[in-house]
């Protein structure tokens, strides 16, 4: 699979182009920098050979891979693929022509692996900053190729090279988005809303998401990315258990600002089971030109 995704990577100093080196553990660029495919499959592209302290712990994607295993986000999940295949309808590209779709922010491939499947004969490519999650991703789709690299800065890809590229709960950049999208690509985006986990929020002491998200979406994308379509909302109850509740809250930011064990004690008060709203929008936005 590495062999036939190299010819769209780049270095994510300069954007020289990729290659394989006479070393099976590096790729190397035009210009002469090194980075190491690491044992699990991941290719590590930080400039660093032991990368450490960004992104997500291994504690955080342990829940991630907790919570998500249990398929409480599945209509999430559901709508992002379905997101991606309008894109590509969009765009008239055929399955049998092997579109690239990105994922930036992946995690641990969960969206992106349920998108490959979807997408008879694509490819995948799934960038995050975490090790930890880099290590998962790697395994999550024999069409997948992790990187671990830092999506807020130059992607290590070539321009014009993704076909859709989609980013869940993450970080964007939107003028490294625009160009690496091939005339006539799109982003698909999915955006926690205001409401978002509502029922657990006064309880366990989460300041509720900001509003207005999607509209700094578009704001900050003018010039470069327009909406296509209007954003539409995906809303849903899920019962968690006080198990599920644990798992949803370690793997986002907010288990980082507030104490374990106070955290725990929270959880312990709340009932043994509970219905909580997931609520969140999906925007698709193509080239602006």
């Amino acid at each position: 699979m590495l062999s036939d995704m190299i010819a769209v990577l780049a270095d994510p100093e300069d954007g020289s182009p990729l290659h394989k080196s006479d070393d099976p553990s590096r790729l190397i660029s035009e210009t002469g920098h090194q980075f190491s495919i690491d044992s699990s499959g991941f290719i590590n592209l930080t400039g660093q050979d032991n990368p450490s302290g960004h992104g997500d712990d291994p504690a955080m994607i342990a829940s991630r891979e907790a919570f998500l295993s249990g398929g409480y986000f599945a209509p999430f999940v559901e709508a992002v693929t379905a997101a991606v295949y309008e894109a590509l309808d969009d765009a008239g590209v055929p399955d049998e022509a092997s579109p690239l779709i990105c994922e930036v922010g992946a995690g641990t491939g969960y969206y992106l692996a349920h998108s490959l499947d979807a997408v008879a004969g694509s490819q995948g490519v799934g960038i995050d900053v975490s090790t930890a999650a880099a290590q998962h991703l790697a395994q999550c789709h024999p069409r997948a190729v992790a990187l671990l690299a830092d999506a807020c800065s130059r992607l290590p890809l070539q321009d014009e090279s993704v076909d859709v590229l989609s980013v869940v709960f993450a970080p964007r950049n939107v003028a490294e988005f625009a160009r690496v999208l091939k005339p006539g690509g799109q982003v698909v985006v999915l955006t926690a809303d205001t409401g978002h986990l509502a029922e657990l929020r006064a309880p366990l002491g989460i300041r509720d998401v900001e509003r207005g998200k999607v509209e700094q979406l578009i704001q900050q994308s003018q010039g470069l990315l327009r909406p296509v379509g209007q954003p539409h909302c995906v809303e849903f109850s899920m019962r968690l258990d006080q198990e599920a509740i644990a798992a949803q809250i370690g793997m986002s930011p907010s288990a980082q600002h507030i104490d374990p064990d106070d955290l725990a004690e929270r959880i312990e008060l709340l009932p043994d089971s509970l219905n909580v709203t997931a609520r969140a929008v999906i925007t698709r936005l193509g080239l602006a030109q």
